[in-house]
């Protein structure tokens, strides 16, 4: 009978405590590149850091397209779209982003 008290009074314990053990809800982080978004804090960049600076920002799948010149040109898909990024070498600065039929 004592051990039937115990294990009802740590079961309503454990009822009043569990909201407050349990983890917060996880939200979603959304990460919006516009032009003129800086990728690298006005530092400039080469091609396979404005391309790990995408990947960073959710974009997945990154495939460098022209890297040559000042400007650099990636094709990458996020959110079940694909996107054309041209980032500006000497800044970081995003210049252009369009959004490509599959």
């Amino acid at each position: 009978m004592n051990r039937r008290i115990v294990a009802i009074f740590a079961v309503i314990l454990g009822l009043f405590l569990a909201p407050g053990i349990m983890p917060a809800p996880v939200e979603a982080v959304t990460v919006n590149i516009n032009i003129g978004t800086n990728l690298s804090s006005g530092r400039g960049i080469t091609c396979a850091q404005g391309e790990r600076h995408l990947r960073n920002r959710g974009f997945r799948d990154v495939r460098r397209i022209n890297c040559r010149g000042r400007y650099f040109v990636y094709r990458a898909w996020r959110g079940g779209n694909r996107f054309e990024i041209a980032v500006r070498s000497r800044d970081g600065r995003v210049v252009d982003v369009r959004r490509l039929r599959r």
